[in-house]
């Protein structure tokens, strides 16, 4: 008989010691948008799961986080835009479990400039940031970028722009089952395709993820073709029913519109909640469009994924 060996010892037991609350709980607001059509509105609190790392940033990073660790790294770089709520997950990562982060952000203009809350966020966790101009960005992943990072870094793990690969999307599959049976259409803010890739695969069959872009892309539903190569790298191929509307970006990332701020101060005052606008205003916002369009039939439940906090 050959030895006995137990399971394979975690190669970052600092994760367990966080505590992340799961399954994130649900909260039912009465909003006169939906009941006026007859349907249920839940908020999935995923913004409650940690403090720290919130939401699907938590669920994204996680095996993330393990893969890195399990690959002996101890520096991890990552890309994002000013306003990232992924620069700053990861940024708070590196803190809690000792990692050293970099950050590369979107726009050279930016470098000489006083940081926004979010980078300084950052900072404060100890996140180097680097700024790098628009055109190199867009071709982040091409093999002379990378080597150049790594010259002036020297070793280091990346992680994807928004956490989004074939790890993350696995990740937020466990989202998709904790709603099973709960709500007929999820909806989900979505930057870069990750949650809504995992989302939909783990949902299972009579239920739909709905994912509102928060980018404006070139094209409709631009992100299309990135949730399909999720999918492909996650599954091994299409999972779940799944679609994106792309009426709802105000403008592009980050941006904003007075309709969008009208709708969210009401929002707010209306349930105790505040909304966080790069994302989170946004999905609601389209939700109560969508309801007031007869989009979902009376008498369903809507699942809104509320992904952070402002």
């Amino acid at each position: 008989m050959g030895p006995v060996t137990g399971p394979a010892p975690d190669p970052l037991p600092g994760l367990r010691a966080l505590h992340p609350r799961l399954p994130s709980p649900l909260q039912e607001v009465e909003d006169e948008a939906f009941v006026r059509c007859g349907v249920r509105l839940l908020l999935k609190r995923d913004d409650l799961i940690h403090p720290d790392l919130p939401g699907n940033k938590w669920r994204k990073l996680e095996p993330n986080l393990r893969a890195a660790a399990a690959a002996g790294a101890r520096t991890l770089l990552t890309f994002g835009g000013a306003y990232s709520n992924h620069l700053r997950a990861t940024a708070a990562a590196g803190r809690l479990l000792g990692f050293g982060t970099i950050g590369v952000v979107r726009g050279d203009e930016l470098a000489g400039a006083p940081l926004n809350p979010s980078l300084a966020r950052c900072a404060a966790d100890g996140m180097r940031l680097y700024f790098l101009d628009r055109d190199r960005y867009r071709r982040k992943s091409e093999p002379e970028v990378l080597a150049a990072l790594h010259d002036r870094f020297g070793a280091f793990h990346v992680l994807p722009e928004g956490g989004s690969n074939a790890l993350a999307a696995q990740g937020c599959t466990e989202l998709g089952r904790e709603l099973r049976g709960v709500a007929d259409t999820v909806g989900v803010a979505c930057g870069t395709g990750g949650t809504l890739a995992g989302l939909a695969a783990g949902l299972g069959p009579g239920r739909q993820a709905l994912g509102f872009a928060v980018l404006k892309g070139g094209r409709p539903h631009f992100l299309t073709g990135t949730v399909e190569e999720l999918q492909r790298a996650a599954f091994g191929g299409p999972r779940g029913d799944w679609r994106l509307e792309d009426r709802f970006h105000c403008g592009g990332y980050a941006r904003r519109t007075p309709e969008l701020d009208a709708f969210a101060d009401a929002f707010e005052r209306r349930h105790g909640l505040p909304l966080e606008r790069v994302y989170v205003a946004k999905l609601l916002y389209g939700l109560s469009t969508l309801a007031g369009e007869g989009a979902f039939p009376a008498g369903s439940t809507v699942a809104a994924v509320i992904t952070g906090a402002p």
